[in-house]
């Protein structure tokens, strides 16, 4: 049908035209815009602003796309074959590992509503992006550090350490990484930090959707393991529910002991004394003694 004339489309059902060229947004034919405009019918006037609006977010949606690769982009020109996208996952929750990904994405790759994850609201749209970046990406890996590895080295280098784990773990060696807002120790590649890169490049994005998505599985599985902390639902983040639940059941050892709500339900009296109700749980290395010279 695509060699018909406008005024054959004319003959379909306006329903017919709306699932074709607004649903699945098929290319439309030369002339039937104008044909549509043409048409006394009010539906077939409407469907024509409908098509166009469609375009016009296409358009739209396309220009952000090649936005998104700008970095990527200058890399590839530049020989840099292989480039990887890192970020994490779960820096501020009270429970649970930081999770971090690395994705080396195909020259010039689309993916329609591909974005930094804290912009990508709805978790079935998550998840559909992170089944088209897994099928599509050279390589794609993840890699965490645990809760006893955030308490003993913190928060901040724990991260880093999900990130070059992430990094590791791709099955190739990339000639160029690009990481969100810090640079990785002994990152295996040259590498640059980009501020707020996981809304300024592709590949950043693509590994910001995989790591939220991994690491939310894994905490809908601990809820699994430990119910009635709402787990599955707040993702371990310090919700009003998340506090009332650790003082109401207690510390698990899957929470972060060295963040300050964990602090407290634990009843420290001061930093890195447990309670002695949590002491054996929770077993505490002393700190090295320091000798003046």
């Amino acid at each position: 049908m695509s060699s018909h004339s406008p005024e054959q489309w004319l003959q379909c059902s306006l329903g017919e035209l709306t699932e074709r060229f607004v649903t699945q947004a098929d290319p439309v034919p030369s002339g039937l815009l104008e044909a549509l405009d043409a048409d006394p019918r009010r539906g077939a006037q409407s469907l024509a602003r409908r098509i166009r609006a469609r375009q016009e977010r296409n358009r739209s949606e396309g220009q952000r796309l090649r936005h998104l690769l700008r970095f990527e982009m200058e890399l590839w020109e530049q020989g840099h074959t292989h480039v990887a996208g890192v970020d994490e996952a779960g820096m501020a929750p009270l429970a649970g590992p930081v999770v971090a990904a690395a994705a080396v994405l195909p020259k010039s790759y689309r993916l329609k509503g591909l974005d930094d994850s804290k912009k990508v609201l709805d978790a079935e749209k998550r998840e559909a992006l992170a089944v088209a970046i897994k099928r599509d990406a050279v390589a794609w890996a993840v890699g965490h550090a645990e809760v006893e590895e955030i308490d003993r080295i913190n928060i901040y280098h724990a991260g880093l350490l999900a990130m070059r784990r992430a990094v590791e773990g791709l099955g190739l060696k990339p000639d160029f990484v690009l990481v969100d807002a810090r640079t990785i120790p002994e990152c295996p590649a040259p590498q640059r930090g980009i501020i707020k890169g996981d809304s300024l490049s592709m590949s950043i994005a693509a590994a910001s959707i995989l790591a939220k998505t991994t690491r939310d599985r894994l905490m809908g599985e601990l809820d699994s393991r430990y119910p009635g902390y709402g787990l599955a639902e707040h993702k371990g983040y310090p919700t009003p529910r998340h506090i009332q639940a650790l003082r109401d059941k207690g510390v698990l050892p899957i929470h972060r002991r060295s963040f300050g709500p964990v602090r407290e339900a634990l009843g420290l009296l001061a930093p890195a004394v447990p309670a002695p109700a949590q002491a054996e749980l929770f077993a505490i290395e002393p700190a090295p003694v320091r000798r003046r010279p």
